[in-house]
């Protein structure tokens, strides 16, 4: 989503896209900081583009992982690879070059991708949160109504949306005239579609994800308190009995079952039966369970920390800045738009690696993919 080149607050009518045809482009002259510039950018294009292939074939190459949940990460990682791939290398020849030489239709093109691609990856970040705040609250009902056809529906609608917020501006076209400005930028006389396209693609999701994620981590917790209280009652009632038998009770729950490839939890994970020798083996058993799951529980707060840490962080001060040029409150230098547009893009090559790096699925099938790119 490029700010001085693609996402500029200045007003609505859309590309100053002038200077050599497409095919054209003049001598550059390289400093040793620009091309440092080149080389750290392509580097983050490249990785970018490395992980979310990577998610992209591990999901389509691994029957385990062929889950709505992970078609929804998928989804994801598409979306991100199209960021690494169309949105990521024009914006470091703009950088480079300082100027638009690409041609008019070029430019139309790239600013279509770059808005609808970064919209995309952010309302797909909102459909994740909510498909796992139904599944730890609906578990069982949800988990009936999960399918591969639900989650097409939802990947669609996000698309959707993020065409709609996207496109307008490329309709309010003007034609370029001649000596103007050599960049290719959308500028927004329209404060209403400012606002509003920067609420629909940011601050709106963001809010929802928040409140989501916090709803699922207490929603978690209770689960885990609720089900440590009843296992506690069923060790005590067999405390009593002298022979050891067959009985069900109440799976422990943690937050961190969030991070596994399905976090539903159907009726078969809720109960599960086990063999119980004596009422202080029991009791033992118990305690070494507590500690796993509240180290778990632990683990799992960091993991949503850092899931909702790097999405602000990484998109919060762009848009920050968006809305404050379309109020005319600010005006950043060109130095300062390209580092926040970077900035989150960079959230395209953190999504595949904090969505995945955690789950012992995906571990597995990563490792597969590398032993079999060993023996080829």
């Amino acid at each position: 989503m490029e700010s001085s080149p693609g996402w500029s607050t200045t007003g609505l009518n859309i590309t100053n896209c002038t200077g050599p045809p497409a095919g054209s482009l003049q001598a550059v002259h390289f400093t040793n900081l620009m091309v440092l510039v080149v080389v750290v950018l392509g580097l983050f294009a490249l990785l970018t583009a490395l992980i979310n292939g990577a998610v992209i074939l591990a999901i389509c190459t691994t029957k385990k992982l062929h889950l709505p949940a992970n078609y929804l990460i998928c989804s994801l990682a598409v979306t991100d690879f199209l960021v690494a791939l169309l949105v990521m290398p024009i914006s470091i020849l703009y950088i480079t070059t300082e100027k638009w030489s690409l041609g008019q239709v070029m430019c139309k093109v790239w600013l279509s991708v770059d808005m609808t691609c970064c919209t995309c990856s952010i309302l797909h970040l909102c459909v994740i949160a909510l498909d796992r705040h139904w599944a730890i609250t609906k578990a069982i009902e949800y988990a009936r109504k999960r399918s591969p056809h639900r989650t097409a529906i939802m990947v669609g609608i996000v698309w959707v949306i993020s065409v709609f917020i996207s496109m307008p501006p490329l309709f309010w076209t003007e034609r370029p005239s001649s000596g103007s400005l050599q960049h290719c930028i959308i500028e927004h006389d329209h404060l209403g579609y400012t606002i509003c396209s920067t609420l629909g693609a940011f601050y709106i999701p963001m809010i929802i994800i928040l409140i989501l994620y916090y709803r699922i981590y207490n929603a978690a917790k209770t689960l885990y308190q609720k089900r440590g209280s009843s296992r506690h009652f069923s060790s005590r009632s067999m405390g009593s009995q002298k022979s050891a038998d067959h009985f069900r009770v109440p799976h422990t729950f943690c937050v961190s079952d969030l991070s596994d490839s399905d976090p539903t939890l159907p009726t078969d994970k809720l109960n599960t039966t086990v063999h119980i020798p004596s009422f202080q083996t029991d009791m033992d058993r118990q305690d070494d369970r507590n500690q796993i799951c509240m180290s778990r529980e632990r683990k799992a707060a960091r993991i949503l920390g850092l899931i909702l840490g790097a999405f602000i962080i990484c998109w919060l001060p762009f848009f920050l800045k968006e809305l404050l040029v379309g109020l005319q409150v600010l005006q950043p230098s060109q130095l300062v738009s390209d580092f926040l547009t970077w900035l989150g893009y960079i959230n395209s090559l953190i999504n595949p690696v904090l969505y995945t790096s955690f789950n012992d699925d995906f571990k597995l099938a990563f490792k597969k993919l590398l032993k079999r790119k060993e023996n080829t």
